[in-house]
């Protein structure tokens, strides 16, 4: 069901969205979800290389399009040409943000940088997301996400000691990552405006995002001189705080990231005598013996089953976790319960369960109303309702491959 417009804090945003793949169009996903306009621009025929990324559907789309590029508008245009990069300067002069993550000096190439743009709207926001940034010394080399996560410092981070570095979770979380950054950019960007009457750029690396969530991993090391090694499922600094096995082939997490917590554990074991100063009861001491802990640990959530353990941690008041599948999400009540997982009927592909938008605004929350559009879906929309061309000129334009 659509939203009531008036309760969408972007309504009244306009975004040329330019991007590809997977960080610039998942930036405008977000502000597209809290009622920003988001005009997706393609190339003819050819389309995003999101729409051919992942599992593809019967419709000839990807999952990941359907799901990353919903409540956009699709528009097909070649900005190559010097009449797609005409048509696109129109769209500019009526847009508050333009999002793109091409290699940096590819727009200015085509006479469409960010010198051209803001002369053409002086209050336009651009958010440009490259693999490492628009200036330095590598601002011409190619990204992406697992370069990123490479380049940042999560890859080392990775794995066990003894072993190669391995994928953190998924290649594509820098993608994610400067995409919320890009987005936050872009909100930030239009408060300033409210007062400056100015737009502005905003710059990411893609590797960026994650270096700053790095925790105390910087300054650590400038402190100190520590460089931080791969710990498996271990965490720097509190123990026990890893991942554990159970009695039916499962796994859990267990999280205690201070004194007060272990000896809660130590109750729950059976053992209170492990949180006494003189065993394991101060990090400093289980730091010290923190094989022995986490081993320890793991032979008592190896005599139950997860449920059980998850009940006495929880009677306890032990942080502790399943590490789901994402089966076991599906049949999660708490994801039920908060509605996590959004089902959407589309005729291309009928039901199709997304991931919800995140976050909730208790007084104007946002929407998913469509998924990921048909290519060139909504050309006349745009090009005749919002530039004023003609079936005439679409057809011109079509037949020269412009749109």
């Amino acid at each position: 069901m659509l939203q009531d417009l008036a309760l969408l804090p972007l309504v009244d945003i306009k975004i040329i969205d330019v991007s590809s793949f997977l960080a610039g169009p998942f930036c405008t996903t977000q502000l597209a979800e809290f009622g920003a306009e988001v005009w997706k621009v393609e190339l003819p025929e050819i389309g995003d290389a999101l729409r051919r990324f992942g599992t593809i559907t019967r419709n000839g789309d990807s999952l990941p399009w359907l799901s990353e590029c919903r409540n956009k508008k699709s528009i097909t245009l070649d900005m190559r040409t010097p009449e797609g990069a005409r048509l696109m300067k129109q769209l500019v002069a009526k847009a508050d943000v333009f999002v793109e993550n091409f290699q940096p000096g590819t727009l200015e190439k085509w006479g469409l940088g960010w010198d051209t743009l803001k002369e053409i709207n002086p209050r336009l926001v651009m958010v440009r997301i490259s693999g490492y940034g628009q200036t330095g010394p590598y601002r011409d080399r190619p990204g992406f996400g697992r370069i990123a996560n490479a380049f940042g410092g999560l890859s080392f981070l990775a794995g066990y000691p003894d072993r190669p570095p391995v994928t953190p979770g998924s290649a594509t979380i820098p993608d994610y990552m400067a995409g919320l950054y890009g987005a936050l950019g872009a909100l930030l960007a239009l408060q300033a405006r409210h007062r400056t009457g100015r737009g502005q750029m905003i710059d990411i690396g893609l590797y960026e995002p994650i270096f700053r969530i790095l925790d105390e991993l910087a300054p650590a090391y400038a402190y100190k001189g520590l460089v931080r090694q791969r710990m498996g499922p271990g965490t720097v600094n509190v123990v026990p705080h890893s991942h554990y096995p159970t009695k039916d082939g499962r796994w859990i997490a267990i999280a205690c990231t201070n004194d007060k917590i272990y000896a809660r554990l130590a109750v729950a074991m059976g053992q209170p005598e492990l949180a006494q100063p003189e065993r394991w009861g101060t990090l400093a001491n289980r730091e010290r013996d923190r094989e022995q802990v986490d081993a320890h640990v793991g032979e008592w959530t190896s005599k139950h089953d997860r449920a059980e353990l998850l009940r006495i941690c929880e009677e306890a008041q032990v942080p502790c976790g399943p590490i789901y599948s994402i089966d076991e999400i599906f049949e999660d009540p708490q994801y039920q319960a908060r509605g996590n997982i959004l089902k959407m009927r589309d005729e291309r592909v009928g039901e199709l369960p997304i991931p919800n938008l995140v976050p909730r605004l208790s007084d104007t929350p946002g929407s998913v109303n469509w998924l990921g559009p048909k290519l060139g879906e909504h050309n006349d929309e745009v090009f005749k309702g919002l530039l004023g061309l003609t079936d005439d000129d679409l057809r011109r334009l079509a037949g020269e491959g412009v749109i």
